[in-house]
C-alpha cells in the first residue's frame, strides 16, 4: 500500500472502519486495520467521527498519536506476516510463550520498532535490521 501524505493515512483508517461498521466488504489490509482498531477501544470515538478536523495530537509527553500507534501494530504484524527481518515470525512466536497478553507484548515489540525507525530517520539510512533483532531477543 502506497500512502503519500499523512491525510491520506489516515482516511484509510476512517474509511476501514466505516466499512466495519456497515458491513461492508474489506481488502485484506482493510481487515488488518480493522483488527487493530478493534483492539483498541479508546480511539473508536476518533474514528467515528472523520469530518472532526479540529481533532490534532500534539506532541505531548505521554500522549500517543492513535494512526502512529496503530500504525505500528499494523508494521509488526506485517513483519510477523512476511519475515521481515528474517526470523522474527519464530522470535514472536516464542516471545508468547513467556508473555500471557499478546497486545502487551506488541507494545513492547512497537517500542523497538520506533526506536529502529527513528534511530535510522536521524542517521539519514534504513534501519538496522540485526540491532532491531538483537534489541528483541532481549525480551526473551
Amino acid at each position: 500500500m502506497i500512502i503519500k501524505d499523512r491525510e491520506q493515512s489516515r482516511q484509510i483508517f476512517y474509511q476501514s472502519w466505516q466499512k466495519h461498521l456497515s458491513n461492508v466488504p474489506m481488502e485484506p489490509m482493510e481487515s488488518v486495520i480493522v483488527s487493530v482498531i478493534q483492539i483498541h477501544a479508546e480511539y473508536h470515538s476518533i474514528l467515528e467521527n472523520p469530518e472532526n478536523t479540529s481533532f490534532e495530537i500534539k506532541n505531548v509527553e505521554g500522549q500517543t498519536n492513535p494512526f502512529l500507534h496503530m500504525g505500528l501494530h499494523i508494521a509488526l504484524l506485517e513483519q510477523i506476516a512476511t519475515d521481515r527481518p528474517p526470523g522474527i515470525t519464530s522470535l514472536y512466536k516464542s516471545m508468547l510463550t513467556k508473555y500471557a497478553d499478546e497486545h502487551h507484548l506488541q507494545h513492547q515489540i512497537m517500542d523497538r520498532l520506533e526506536e529502529s525507525l527513528w534511530t535510522a530517520q536521524q542517521s539519514g539510512g534504513m534501519p538496522d535490521e540485526q540491532a532491531y533483532m538483537e534489541s528483541l531477543r532481549k525480551l526473551i
